[in-house]
């Protein structure tokens, strides 16, 4: 049986696909904010409209991009590696309501960033930073989407976790709605409800269960986990599937809703494949975390993670990464998008 779930797990780690496209072969070679909300602004013409990211997209226009992205991101997580999980859930949340298009760093009333759902996301003034430092470098030629994608893979990279090429050329989006951060895949959602979600991203069950992984990092607030542990489906008791002795441990740290606890209680720190043998102990924070191992649909893949060595899932988790930074992105050829001059205002609007 052992033999056999590792084998599927293989099978499918072979059969998702690499997304790699052509070179562009007519970028801009100035500066410009191309797509501006400005109708009368011509810049759109500079931006090739074949609707394909490049791996090469800033390699004559902006050749530092990557160096400052990562130099960037260097500096700020040595102040506070804190930021690395932070910006890979930036990420998560970005492309998990319209798509990777950097509609949650829109700062105005009524947008992603002022849901209340969006209350505990952090890293937004590292991309503000960022921006601030490539646009001397190549103004107007860098979108913000391109940006928190690199960003996010680079604190992944710093915190021991896989490498992954990125294809860039993403546009911004020039609106946001709080409205729409109900898309989000929360950590109270069954497991047939986060399937659905990730299939209408063009994802499937491995890529669920895959960047799931990415809780073998970072803190949750008390908050999302307080009703699993004193008012467990209105009993006033805890979850019985969490492991005893780790249900005392969380209802001594979580007496406040403020605090947080580590999402891996065994390496909280190290980008490994802890998270998956900690559900095997019924260690798993959220409860959609727990709920890996009791599906039938992932719980295979669980087990096969936790089993294999980590770089069975650094592997896959790159893999699904790459995919999941595709979802919904806007290019050149759409002509909705822009490039946001500061990531968390709009081009042509005050706030």
């Amino acid at each position: 049986m052992k033999a056999a779930v590792v084998s599927v797990l293989i099978l499918l780690v072979i059969f998702v696909a690499w997304p790699v496209s052509a070179d562009r072969k007519d970028l801009p070679g100035a500066g410009g904010y191309g797509g501006d909300e400005d109708d009368d602004n011509d810049t759109k013409s500079w931006f090739p409209l074949d609707n394909q990211l490049s791996l090469s997209y800033y390699d004559r226009i902006c050749p530092d991009f990557e160096k400052i992205v990562a130099t960037k991101v260097r500096e700020w997580t040595k102040k506070d590696s804190s930021l690395g999980p932070a910006l890979l859930r930036l990420l998560f949340h970005d492309c998990g309501v319209t798509g990777c298009d950097a509609s949650v760093l829109l700062d105005h009333e009524g947008s992603e960033r002022r849901s209340p759902a969006s209350k505990t996301l952090r890293g937004f003034e590292l991309i503000d930073d960022i921006k601030s430092e490539i646009e001397k470098a190549c103004p107007g030629l860098v979108s913000c989407a391109d940006i928190l994608t690199a960003a996010s893979r680079d604190a992944t990279f710093q915190l021991g976790g896989p490498y992954w090429p990125n294809a860039y050329g993403r546009r911004d989006s020039t609106d946001s709605y709080a409205r729409d951060v109900e898309k989000v895949p929360s950590g109270r959602r069954d497991i047939t409800a986060l399937l659905e979600t990730f299939q209408s991203y063009g994802l499937n069950v491995l890529d669920l269960v895959v960047l799931s992984g990415a809780h073998t990092i970072g803190k949750a607030y008390c908050g999302t986990i307080q009703s699993r542990l004193y008012n467990f489906n209105a009993t006033y008791g805890t979850d019985p599937s969490i492991d005893s002795k780790y249900a005392d441990f969380l209802r001594r740290k979580c007496r406040v809703a403020s605090e947080t606890v580590y999402l891996d209680a065994a390496t909280p720190v190290k980008f490994d494949n802890q998270y998956y043998i900690n559900l095997q102990k019924n260690m798993g924070v959220l409860t959609t975390d727990q709920e890996l191992v009791k599906d039938p649909r992932t719980a295979p893949l669980v087990k096969a993670f936790a089993e294999q060595p980590p770089h069975m899932f650094r592997q896959q988790f790159a893999v699904s990464m790459v995919k999941l930074a595709n979802v919904g992105v806007i290019t050149g050829e759409d002509r909705i998008g822009v490039i946001r001059k500061v990531c968390s205002k709009s081009n042509s609007r005050p706030y």
